[in-house]
């Protein structure tokens, strides 16, 4: 039976980078909202994306305990940014027999204004993948949303620095 391994960090804290790496050391799978919606619709959802977004991650949710099932490692790299978001996938997994694992990205305010700033130039320079621009707007609506987690919901806590 395989693990999941959850990814909490606000945007662009370095959460897919970080999933890259325990990919290659957990011989694992990454499941990608951000990844899925690029794929399926190239961002272009608009004012649908968070209500798209949610549908994502059920699917993703219900594959993550398929592949576990099947013997494999999964990474969800969702950001989880809710107390109440992190609390019912994991009862989720529990409730289907799956061991999960949950990873913070706690990333200083200096180096993750310039991740920011790297990802919006990559994207004003066509080289931004699945990525979308984060404005102010955008920015504070992320911001409004995401709660830190405490130190007791995380089994690791990796401080990102540069």
């Amino acid at each position: 039976m395989g693990k999941v391994y959850l990814i909490c960090g606000k945007i662009c804290s370095g959460k897919s980078y970080y999933a890259k790496t325990l990919k290659e050391k957990h011989h694992a799978v990454i499941l990608s909202t951000d990844e899925a919606t690029y794929a399926l619709i190239h961002n272009e959802q608009g004012e649908f994306y968070d209500v798209f977004a949610q549908r994502v991650n059920r699917y993703l949710a219900r594959k993550a305990v398929e592949i576990c099932q099947a013997g494999a490692n999964v990474i969800l790299d969702w950001g989880f940014w809710t107390r109440e978001n992190r609390t019912a996938i994991s009862a989720y997994f529990k409730s289907h027999g799956t061991s999960c694992e949950w990873h913070y990205i706690d990333i200083d305010d200096d180096t993750w204004k310039r991740n920011i700033e790297e990802r919006n130039q990559r994207i004003e320079e066509g080289n931004g993948g699945s990525d979308f621009y984060v404005d102010a707007g955008l920015l504070n609506k992320l911001l409004s949303m995401f709660e830190t987690p405490d130190r007791d919901e995380m089994d690791v806590w990796y401080q990102l620095k540069r």
